[in-house]
Order: C-alpha cells, then sequence, then structure tokens
C-alpha cells in the first residue's frame, strides 16, 4: 500500500496526521499521547523513519531500556517511562501496524519492545577489552 493510501486510512481511524519538519518527507502520525514518523519506502509503501514512541514536546520519544527500568529519550529529555506511557506506545504500534498491513511478531504482540538497550554493567565494556591473545599466530616463524 502507497504512503498517500496508508495516510488516509489512518486518518479515516481518528489518527492525526501532519508534515514532521524534522525528518525530510516524513509524516508524524500519533493518537493518544503516542506517534511515529513515517516516509516512503523504497516501494513507495509507508517505512519508518523513527518508530513508535511518547510524544514529548513534539518529538517522538524513543524506548530506552536500562535493564532496571526503561526510558523515554528526546534530543533534549530523558525520563522514566510510566506504565501508561509502555500501553499506549504498545496499543498504537498494534494498530497502526494492524491498519498499515504490517506484519505482527511474537514478541511484539507480548508487550512493548525498546530502540535500544542500554545496561549499566555494559556500558562502555567494548573499549576497555583488549584484544584476544592468539598463540598459533606466531608472526610467520
Amino acid at each position: 500500500m502507497a504512503l498517500n493510501q496508508t495516510l488516509e486510512l489512518l486518518r479515516s481511524h481518528s489518527f492525526d496526521v501532519a508534515p514532521y519538519v524534522g525528518v525530510a518527507g516524513g509524516t508524524l502520525v500519533s493518537k493518544c499521547g503516542a506517534g511515529a514518523v513515517l516516509v516512503a519506502g523504497g516501494d513507495g509503501a509507508a517505512a519508518y523513519a523513527v518508530r513508535p514512541g511518547v510524544l514529548v514536546c513534539g518529538e517522538v520519544g524513543r524506548l530506552l531500556d536500562r535493564g532496571y527500568q526503561k526510558f523515554i529519550k528526546t534530543s533534549q529529555y530523558e525520563l522514566p517511562a510510566s506504565a501508561t506511557q509502555l500501553q499506549a506506545i504498545h496499543a498504537f504500534s498494534e494498530e497502526l501496524s494492524q491498519i498499515s498491513g504490517g506484519i505482527s511478531l511474537y514478541n511484539e504482540s507480548l508487550g512493548t519492545t525498546s530502540d535500544r538497550y542500554q545496561y549499566d554493567r555494559l556500558e562502555g565494556r567494548e573499549a576497555e577489552e583488549a584484544e584476544a591473545a592468539r598463540p598459533w599466530d606466531s608472526g610467520g616463524h
């Protein structure tokens, strides 16, 4: 289904549809405090430029999972996510997927999935890890 057809269908299901300045050719679709930015994909169908999240000051907040709690992160703010916000994102994602003809994945149907996982015990670990010794590589001797 083409992007324009998808946007008209979303309007008919009470979604707010407006141009989004932050993404070239992007359209913000929102409902009940949650939103996503859609663009035309390679085949002309609707594709995500910004995945579903909570609207914070006109920006779609991305969901950040830190292991012990989920957060809503925007370019200016990082706020703890409430259960109500997580439920809104989940309901919005499910309805958007059904209307636009997207596929429904099992793990997403169980609850809200995060865009990014950042566990405090693992943060920065990649930079500290030294290269593993390779005894079989003796430098050509």
